[in-house]
């Protein structure tokens, strides 16, 4: 399918890490998800019912975030990944996590991953 909703550098602050400082202190994550389903009805008829209500998946994503913690960066894509693939009518997601500046000693960059699910 090659249309594409696309919500890019949701923010929301987690505690989420393998190391006491992440899980004490915290940080912030950003998240970009992309949603394939056809946009050919909303294109014609202006009607956000046509569509997937973006303001709705940022929610869903920072709910997750804020509500749940894990150790890894690849179960925080994943949990998003499979709530947006269950509570929205799209084909395939790809869901791309960012942790802006971890507490970690040494860490240089921003680590982050990505993974695409779609439908069985």
């Amino acid at each position: 399918m090659p249309d594409r909703l696309l919500l890019e550098d949701v923010r929301f602050y987690g505690q989420h890490g393998t190391t006491r400082a992440e899980q004490a202190i915290g940080a912030w994550f950003s998240v970009d998800a992309e949603l394939s389903l056809d946009l050919g009805p909303a294109a014609v008829s202006d009607d956000l019912g046509a569509t997937v209500d973006y303001g709705r998946v940022a929610h869903r994503i920072v709910e997750i975030g804020t509500r749940s913690r894990v150790k890894l960066l690849e179960r925080l894509a994943g949990l998003i990944a499979e709530a947006l693939l269950r509570e929205f009518p799209v084909q395939e997601v790809r869901v791309r996590v960012r942790k802006l500046m971890p507490p970690l000693d040494g860490v240089v960059g921003t680590p982050g991953v990505e993974l695409v699910r779609r439908r069985a």
